[in-house]
């Protein structure tokens, strides 16, 4: 952002134009039960480093759904917002082939842009505040 005499950054629409869109964006569950071995068989590293290859990742503590480890949620980006996307919460990502269509979508555009595959309709989970009361 271009600075003020004062020094101070001013939002510049420029700017944000040569940098991009924002990209959707991707967290992933790495706490007491995602990404530990108390979920064998999986390489967490690679699995966060390939969806870090198609687009932010944010790593984060409990999401709160341990019984669906490992837990990822896609974010869609400003367009896919402005579109009426909301959050994709996916649970039970511990293949490789489903890390793959995550980052191709991802690459695609995400949420509210790009039609996710279907195959990851399996994968899709119920976020934790949204679970009807018992």
């Amino acid at each position: 952002m271009p600075a003020t005499p004062t020094g101070r950054t001013t939002h510049d629409a420029r700017t944000e134009a040569a940098a991009g869109p924002v990209p959707c964006r991707i967290v992933v569950c790495r706490d007491c039960c995602c990404g530990s071995p108390k979920v064998t068989g999986v390489d967490h590293a690679a699995q966060t480093e390939r969806l870090r290859a198609a687009a932010p990742v944010r790593v984060s503590d409990c999401l709160d759904v341990c019984d669906q480890a490992n837990v990822i949620v896609v974010q869609p980006s400003a367009e896919g917002r402005a579109a009426g996307a909301r959050p994709v919460w996916l649970g039970l990502v511990n293949d490789p082939d489903a890390t793959e269509d995550i980052a191709a979508w991802a690459r695609a555009g995400g949420p509210g842009v790009a039609p996710s595959p279907d195959i990851l309709d399996l994968y899709a989970i119920t976020p934790p505040r949204r679970r009807p009361a018992s």
